[in-house]
């Protein structure tokens, strides 16, 4: 989201004086250096949130055979005996979780384990036949999830990169509010409206980049911010904070007994979680020879204690392991953690929406939104017109810097001779950077380029205008 005033070029704002005009050169360097970078990994991750966002009616195309059930029986068979039926069917089949649905139509969903395979397996309650599978790692939402989070590579050096661009996306969209600030005498064309009389010249591009990034600045920094809870680093952080101001969860107040001392956190046993339960320590059962109840029982204590359907039951691992009962598909308001007793059915924990904190309702809300589930069909337009228009203006941008950029020249801004504008975005920089530590570490990497590299290479220093 970048522009300048009417009838600049890129040497002019460095030449006047003043500081305003050189703090304006500083802001738009820097932004046009991060868009440089970090506007392809930005429209990736449009397209891939863009598409993400519509999982359910494009799964609900995509497996349709597999989602719903030939025809609605009587009676649904209970999870005990569709599990029989289903392990009949596939000796030796591992069932490790079990998603009970709340419409009639639907087919139960299973993780199961076949031939050391994470798969997926859809089950008709009504007959105990199997719809078909799919590999857990191939479907289309776990594709695209992989795309939007680690572009689709192994290993976290990727899930940083896409937090990395994020993170420059706000400096992107903030640095982008600044320069389109009108100045001097304010002209509905180009400040609020597209002037689009010459398509194909500098303006008409200028515009199509500022514009429409000004009416969307506030959808797009919503979007971003909503999922940064998620990034491996600052998502930390966000949690971090949030327990230690008890705006997360309470102090473990949820049910019969103190917090477990437990390093095994419920998103390593436990799979659809909401994000507030997903890092909280697990309970164990209490081993004694008893014989370890039904998941019949299990789906028993889940409707007792009103979870709404959809939820899932994941099965215990090992001696001390406990049921987990979770649901993060319903409304953020009826999201619900428990872990009960394998033995017992004692529910050790039990974690609602209405016992979060204020941070942690707030970031449930932020990712219903940011994934499209907060108000139906009008969220998800909503993020999808973020999307598009995220896309346009980081194309925009491309088409914008090649038609300015001079031969043999990068293009970018010249930086301006007042020192005193080029220090002050730097120390901005330097707080966003100690708020973003991904931020932070790239600009000391930057930094250091510059210093020991373009500055003592003539032919760099043109390239760059340093």
């Amino acid at each position: 989201m970048s522009t300048q005033l009417e009838g600049a070029t890129p040497g002019t704002k460095a030449r006047q004086k003043g500081l305003l005009p050189a703090l304006y050169q500083s802001v738009w360097r820097w932004h046009f250096y991060a868009g440089i970078i970090f506007a392809p990994f930005l429209i990736l991750l449009a397209v891939s949130g863009g598409a993400y966002l519509f999982k359910p009616q494009i799964e609900g195309q995509l497996y349709k055979d597999l989602l719903t059930v030939r025809e609605v029986g009587q009676v649904r068979m209970s999870p005990d005996a569709l599990s029989a039926a289903v392990r009949k069917e596939n000796p030796g089949l591992a069932i490790q979780s079990l998603t009970l649905p709340s419409d009639a139509r639907s087919t139960v969903k299973m993780s199961v384990v076949q031939g050391g395979v994470p798969t997926t397996l859809y089950a008709d309650p009504y007959t105990g036949k199997i719809a078909g599978t799919l590999d857990s790692d191939k479907t289309f939402s776990a594709v695209f999830k992989k795309l939007h989070s680690q572009l689709l590579l192994p290993g976290t050096l990727p899930n940083r990169i896409v937090e990395l661009a994020a993170c420059w996306g706000l400096v992107l969209t903030v640095t982008g509010l600044y320069l389109w600030w009108p100045r001097g005498r304010f002209s509905v064309w180009g400040t609020l409206l597209p002037r689009l009389g010459k398509p194909g010249n500098r303006l008409f591009w200028r515009d199509l980049h500022a514009v429409p990034a000004f009416w969307l600045s506030i959808l797009i920094l919503a979007l971003i911010l909503t999922g940064l809870p998620w990034s491996g680093v600052l998502g930390g952080q966000i949690d971090k904070a949030a327990n230690a101001t008890n705006t997360n969860n309470p102090p473990y107040a949820y049910s019969f007994m103190g917090a477990p001392e437990s390093v095994t956190r419920a998103k390593d046993i436990a799979a659809d979680l909401p994000w507030a339960a997903e890092s909280l320590p697990v309970p164990a059962s209490a081993p004694g020879g008893y014989v370890p109840i039904t998941v019949d029982e299990v789906a028993g204590i889940a409707d007792r204690q009103h979870v709404q359907r959809p939820y899932t039951i994941t099965l215990p691992s090992g001696e001390t392991g406990v049921y987990t009962i979770s649901t993060a598909d319903a409304k953020p308001w009826d999201s619900a953690t428990l872990h009960v007793d394998q033995y017992s059915g004692t529910v050790l924990t039990d974690v609602r929406y209405e016992q979060y904190g204020v941070m942690a309702k707030l970031i449930t809300l932020g990712i219903a939104f940011h994934e499209g589930k907060l108000f139906g069909i009008a969220n998800q337009l909503l993020g999808l017109l973020a999307c598009l228009g995220l896309i346009l203006i980081s194309a925009g941008s491309y088409v914008m810097w090649r038609k300015r950029a001079p031969a043999g020249k990068l293009g970018a801004p010249n930086k301006p001779r007042e020192k005193k504008a080029s220090i002050g975005v730097l120390i901005i920089m330097a707080v966003l950077g100690v708020l973003m530590p991904l931020v932070g570490l790239s600009l000391l990497a930057v930094l250091a380029l510059d210093w020991l590299v373009i500055r003592r290479v003539p032919a760099l220093r043109r390239w760059f205008a340093v």
